[in-house]
């Protein structure tokens, strides 16, 4: 087997938990590749190093949180490449272990008591292909305090016309991250559906709607003079004008996840009594 090793490289625990883990699998003869940013943190592996874009392994170890996972995803897309996540950020829906049982879940991972979760992701264009969402796209305002003028179509039908301080357009794995937050439902990840949340409407009837996954969403900047910036995942910024159009269908290529329980419900409810707080971060 070959493995990666992603870390979160602002928290000390993570670039150490990385070293461990990559001493770990090494007594086991594993061959790990280590993400090149890391190795500026632990230059006694330069050997492993690699760019996470050229990484071509059997799973991914990413220690941190979403924020963790997203980025990871972001420069695989498309490989198949599962990913373990283990979470030392906040809530950490995407995650499957916390950091005191890693260990004890590669070890099961290496046995091969696991399953492989596929998750839809979005296509968005905007004149052209932009990265993929494993979560959301957000649409906002250049300026802060000023409202978005957007009509919304789904298969070509309007849906919507409405100001609003922005939008999201989410996954299933993005239910439980910002649209949850403004109010859109959460959705099990089995669900084939998007989700379109308007964030703060002007109009009170402007509610969210959940939409099947092979629709073609379309949304259109009507306020001239009024830019907007769309945020994949919080991993990519593009500048939207008036008239302009983003895209968004279903992406052929999904993201996979090395899960170890399915307990989907289980995780909801502990992360929400959690309300995001990790004492790491106090």
């Amino acid at each position: 087997m070959h493995i990666g090793i992603v870390a979160r490289l602002d928290i000390p625990n993570a670039i150490q938990l990385g070293r461990e883990m990559i001493e770990f699998l090494l007594k086991k003869e594993i061959k790990v590749s280590v993400d090149s940013s890391l190795i500026d943190f632990l230059p006694e592996f330069e050997e492993l190093k690699m760019k996470l874009d050229k990484m071509d392994t059997d799973m991914i170890i990413a220690i941190g949180g979403d924020g963790t996972i997203l980025r990871t995803q972001n420069f695989i897309d498309g490989k198949k490449i599962p990913i373990i996540g283990i979470n030392l950020g906040t809530v950490g829906f995407l995650t499957e272990v916390d950091e005191e049982n890693a260990f004890e879940a590669v070890e099961d991972i290496l046995e091969g008591k696991y399953f492989i979760e596929k998750r839809t992701q979005l296509r968005v264009y905007h004149g052209r292909e932009l990265p993929s969402a494993l979560n959301e796209v957000v649409i906002l305002t250049r300026k802060p305090a000023k409202m978005l003028h957007i009509e919304i179509k789904v298969d070509e039908e309007i849906v919507e016309e409405l100001r609003a301080d922005g939008l999201i357009i989410s996954t299933p794995s993005g239910s439980t991250a910002y649209s949850m937050s403004a109010g859109g439902p959460i959705v099990d990840p089995r669900v084939e559906a998007f989700i379109i949340v308007p964030i703060c409407p002007f109009k009170l009837g402007a509610r969210p709607i959940v939409v099947p996954n092979k629709s073609k969403i379309k949304v259109k900047l009507l306020k001239k003079g009024k830019k907007a910036i769309a945020v994949i995942d919080g991993q990519f910024d593009e500048e939207i004008n008036y008239l302009e159009e983003l895209i968004f269908i279903k992406s052929d290529d999904s993201a996979y996840f090395i899960r170890l329980n399915q307990d989907f419900y289980q995780r909801v409810r502990e992360k929400l009594t959690e309300g995001g707080i990790n004492p790491i971060m106090k």
